[in-house]
């Protein structure tokens, strides 16, 4: 009976993410830049973090949903949450393998990520009280500053001109 239980489970799990991915065709693409993609990295960076905040404001119920449920003791990540991000911020940055050798691209997109994506837009709005294009703008104002930080480069002007 027990056996039975999982593979319906199972099933019923592969079934909502072949629906979520029908839904949601970006949940799969290995990549957010464009076919020709610029050989700079913070132009590569800006293009990726521009699909991101985009689909993040666009999914920003089902990622609300997704990160409570993933909130949950003893959760599994739900399909939203499979960590897509820092490889498509991982991929933006990919020039810097040839050209900043000792830079840990992986850990960077990963604190790319950490200032990004739904906890950051849940932070910025509910708590800093920032309008959603605010708050959108602050992250992708975010991951161009930590990557200019990580090349000991001037992050440039933080939103709404101050810096």
């Amino acid at each position: 009976m027990a056996v039975r239980a999982a593979r319906t489970r199972a099933a019923l799990v592969e079934a909502a993410r072949r629906l979520l991915a029908a839904a949601h065709p970006e949940i799969d693409l290995p990549s957010l830049l464009p076919a020709d993609p610029p050989a700079d990295p913070m132009a590569r960076l800006d293009l990726v973090m521009a699909a991101f905040v985009q689909l993040t404001l666009d999914w920003e119920p089902q990622l609300r949903t997704s990160l409570r449920l993933s909130l949950q003791p003893g959760a599994a990540q739900p399909h939203l949450r499979g960590g897509r991000a820092i490889g498509w911020i991982e991929d933006a940055l990919t020039p810097l393998l040839g050209t900043h050798p000792g830079l840990d691209v992986h850990r960077l997109a990963v604190t790319i990520r950490s200032a990004t994506g739904i906890e950051s837009l849940v932070w910025l709005t509910d708590i800093a009280g920032l309008t959603r294009r605010q708050a959108a703008d602050t992250m992708r104002w975010s991951a161009r500053a930590l990557l200019a930080a990580a090349l000991g480069e001037d992050g440039g002007a933080a939103p709404g001109g101050s810096r």
